[in-house]
């Protein structure tokens, strides 16, 4: 029956080659979505070993979180971007939760990250939602709460201002952009938590600033960041 089984899969690879979104070339057998060379060479940050890091500090002084920090470095221009764009304009969701199950393997490295309780993804709002068809930043939360072996909430926080993209804006437009635009449904779900906020890429810092004041006005909540990318 296996044989059948392997034999019908590489018919249909050969048929449809299964090929890497950031490079265009053929995987293998044992690689699953992203080829090994793409994933040895994107950048990373360990900024996950250390309280004292570059994401951390946009925080600080901003808003009281425990931990921060980005998996890997965002260029423009990169293998890395076409991966990002993919991810987040092109339907390949599949790539936050590859992605996201590695980051969360090595947070699961870090004294920092294994006292998490849950998981929560930066909300998109529900008619950006619905005409991209999913949130990225819920693919990539959903990959690390599997690794970590942690649950996800992606009820409790919400957006309820449909706001402007941040692009081109300065910080302090972004954060004008995003002030008050994030909601609680309900507080009792969270309640006496340590929640991992999740985004895609962190810029400034405006949008997961404004979610974690949101989230830290719970009682007995703390929270810490961790975002696929650091631009």
């Amino acid at each position: 029956m296996n044989e059948t089984l392997h034999f019908f899969t590489d018919f249909v690879n050969l048929l449809y080659p299964r090929v890497c979104p950031c490079c265009g070339q053929n995987l293998f057998k044992q690689e699953n979505l992203i080829c090994t060379q793409c994933l040895y060479h994107i950048p990373k940050t360990n900024f996950h070993h250390f309280n004292d890091n570059p994401v951390a500090r946009q925080f600080w002084g901003r808003v009281n979180v425990e931990n921060a920090t980005s998996y890997y470095f965002f260029y423009k221009g990169s293998k890395f971007q076409v991966l990002i764009h993919n991810m987040k304009y092109r339907g390949q969701k599949e790539i936050g939760y590859e992605l996201g199950k590695i980051f969360g393997s090595e947070l699961m490295s870090s004294s920092a990250y294994r006292e998490i309780d849950l998981v929560v993804p930066v909300p998109l709002h529900v008619r950006k939602q619905r005409k991209r068809g999913y949130n990225q930043s819920e693919w990539i939360a959903r990959g690390i709460a599997e690794r970590m072996e942690k649950p996800i909430d992606t009820r409790t926080l919400y957006r309820a201002i449909e706001s402007e993209t941040q692009t081109r804006k300065t910080r302090y437009e972004r954060w004008k952009n995003v002030e008050n635009i994030f909601k609680l449904k309900t507080a009792d779900a969270l309640k006496d938590k340590h929640i991992l906020l999740v985004d895609d890429v962190v810029t400034t810092g405006s949008t997961l600033e404004a979610c974690a004041r949101v989230l830290l006005t719970i009682e007995n909540t703390k929270v810490s960041i961790a975002t696929l990318a650091m631009a």
